[in-house]
């Protein structure tokens, strides 16, 4: 069987030890006789794999003990509400706008308290001086925008409870928690499968919730009973498990960074140095290192980019269909080898129809 070079958004690639770990075991798992899809969440197995993971998360971030690390299913989408509900206590929460992520979060909130924009731009990070957080709960921002291709390359510093969505990022690169009062990641763009979203929430955050959230809707609930009040997405966790080993054995969060650099770079210079046959809109400080999006000077040539790449393996390079184009997603478990057979395509490709 030969794999693709997998460069999708999410669902996207693993790391091919963690999947073959899984096919390796999938019947048979931990000699109970039976898969780890069928076994109860409550058993002294489970839970060890949920208190190994919770470690894990917390040694490759550094996390003290100030903070619960929580698995929540739902996605992104839920968080966008489950923010507000928890964290709007009187005031509400000041959002950075300037992608497809953090403005659905923005209008989410707006559904539930008086959310305000704490800095609205386009193609671009906001600048600190540009962030007004004034009369607000929180701050709110997206550290890597997946549509946009866009990413946060400083921590801001605003003076009030930091919230941030790092979906796209989680895990691949270090960074300050005590910085944050939570963050929050969907496990499928760089942590595991669909069906799971790590929380990360400092405690004395939690309880904050009015007492007519739903109970499935407040993070005390999850704090309170290590994530497993209800049946808790078993296999996502079980496999971000692995991811989370495998992290470890791989380096940790600093090589995944230094890996990042290496492809994003890749990327960028092929781009840059195309005579404009390809081009990325995003300011350079603001590219991302997970998301490469561009386009290509000539609009008709994009379904012969698409199915010439498909014939090399180079799979799910459309761009989302909001903004079009092309887009690499450059994640920890796509090797480097994988970005640099892309960028000798795409050398060629311009070539051939410059």
């Amino acid at each position: 069987m030969q794999r693709v070079y997998n460069f999708a958004a999410g669902p996207s690639a693993l790391p091919l030890p963690v999947l073959e770990q899984v096919q390796k075991e999938l019947l048979n798992w931990n000699g109970m006789g039976a898969s780890v899809l069928e076994i109860s969440h409550r058993s002294r197995q489970f839970t060890s794999v949920v208190e190994e993971t919770i470690a894990m998360i917390k040694s490759l971030y550094q996390i003290s003990d100030d903070y619960e690390v929580l698995f929540i299913q739902g996605g992104g989408h839920t968080q966008f509400a489950m923010v507000p509900l928890n964290l709007c206590v009187g005031q509400c929460g000041a959002y950075a706008l300037n992608g497809v992520w953090s403005r659905k979060a923005f209008k989410e909130a707006q559904k539930i308290a008086q959310a305000k924009e704490a800095t609205s731009v386009e193609f671009r990070v906001p600048k600190q001086e540009e962030i007004d957080v004034s009369g607000a709960s929180y701050f709110y921002y997206c550290s890597n925008e997946t549509v946009n291709g866009i990413q946060y390359h400083y921590t801001p510093d605003v003076g009030v409870d930091m919230v941030c969505d790092m979906s796209s990022e989680f895990m691949s690169r270090p960074i300050d928690v005590n910085r944050y009062g939570l963050i929050f990641a969907g496990a499928q763009k760089n942590f595991g499968p669909a069906g799971v979203s790590i929380v990360i929430v400092r405690k004395d955050l939690l309880g904050k919730a009015s007492s007519t959230v739903p109970s499935m809707l407040d993070y005390k609930t999850y704090a309170g009973y290590l994530s497993m009040y209800n049946t808790p997405p078993t296999f996502a966790i079980y496999v971000a498990h692995l991811v989370a080993k495998w992290l470890i054995d791989e380096g940790g969060v600093a090589e995944m960074e230094r890996r990042s650099i290496i492809k994003s770079n890749l990327l960028y210079d092929t781009i840059d140095s195309s005579n404009g046959f390809y081009f990325n809109q995003v300011e350079k400080q603001s590219r991302s290192r997970m998301n490469v999006v561009f386009n290509l000077e000539n609009k008709a040539l994009e379904e012969h980019f698409i199915r010439e790449a498909e014939a090399e393996n180079l799979r799910y390079l459309k761009g989302h269909r909001i903004l079009g184009g092309m887009r690499a997603s450059i994640y920890n478990a796509v090797s480097i080898e994988a970005v640099e057979k892309l960028a000798d395509f795409m050398k060629k490709f311009a070539t051939r129809y410059a």
